[in-house]
């Protein structure tokens, strides 16, 4: 009785259109048999594109997405250092990175000091500067053989005090850079204005060498001289703790004999002070009388 009541109550509230609860009671069971072949659930099933989930023709048609970093750096490999038949690109030579200073444009495309042991070079010389002009800057090369420090200071005489220097420095990294300094007394302090551009430099063969530009005008400042003027120039070199110049390798370090001007080229060798006790007048006049001396014996 009590049921009959319950299927009573169900037909008056449908009358004209079944309840959504009771259409889904009774489609339940189709449904759930049909998802499991809508999702690909089952063997044989169809996934969401349709496709037979065991046909393999199909998983070869639909590529697959490979997010992992050793197929991208295979495909960047690919891409990058393979050409099309499969074979490595041809690497480029080795380009060395510091062209050698030529000597023997010396005296004729740009002007050359040199001191040392007579007819050294660039890679020999105690000491080798260069400088010649190139539009609107000066281009200098310096080399010393040394492990720490060369440079060339511009000054209205001879003697150290007042001096604006460009230093090239080897640090403890193996660099060799461009700094610029003004010499206060016999102290070298380092300016961080510094007119130095297209910088390079090397150390090879316990030698120090570099090149670099600079402006010939320049604004009025007291550390940075007008190099169209004419200057002496101070040469020195000497060792570097921690790319921190320290005291030159020489007491008197060699100066030019007169005012250097950068229009005019010359080549000027200055003999170390090994070569100039055998050139000075005295010594070879006491050659002379030794040689004598002997060739006529005593009286």
């Amino acid at each position: 009785m009590q049921q009959e009541r319950v299927w009573e109550s169900l037909e008056s509230h449908s009358l004209g259109q079944p309840r959504p609860l009771l259409l889904l009671l009774l489609a339940g069971p189709a449904a759930c048999a049909a998802s499991p072949a809508d999702d690909g659930a089952g063997p044989g099933g169809r996934g969401p594109r349709g496709r037979a989930r065991g046909d393999s023709s199909a998983d070869e048609a639909v590529p697959r997405h490979d997010s992992s970093y050793g197929t991208f750096a295979g495909e960047f490999y690919d891409l990058r250092y393979l050409s099309e038949e499969g074979y490595p690109f041809p690497t480029a030579p080795p380009v060395d990175p510091f062209a050698k200073i030529k000597v023997d444009d010396c005296g004729k495309t740009k002007g050359c000091f040199r001191y040392g042991k007579p007819g050294c070079n660039a890679e020999t010389c105690d000491y080798f500067l260069s400088y010649r002009m190139i539009g609107a800057d000066v281009e200098f090369e310096l080399s010393a053989d040394t492990d720490g420090w060369v440079a060339v200071g511009f000054s209205s005489d001879k003697k150290m005090g007042g001096d604006d220097v460009m230093a090239c420095v080897h640090d403890d990294n193996g660099r060799v850079r461009i700094q610029h300094f003004y010499n206060v007394g016999q102290w070298a302090k380092e300016i961080q204005r510094n007119p130095a551009r297209d910088e390079e430099g090397v150390f090879e063969n316990n030698r120090v060498t570099c090149r670099f530009k600079r402006p010939v005008n320049v604004p009025r400042d007291e550390t940075i001289v007008d190099l169209h003027l004419s200057w002496y120039y101070l040469f020195a070199w000497g060792p570097a703790i921690q790319g921190s110049i320290t005291r030159h390798d020489i007491d008197s370090p060699p100066t030019s004999e007169r005012v250097v001007s950068i229009y005019k080229y010359e080549d000027i060798f200055m003999p170390s002070a090994a070569y100039q006790t055998f050139s000075s007048p005295f010594c070879l006049l006491l050659i002379v009388a030794l040689t004598f001396y002997l060739l006529m014996g005593t009286p």
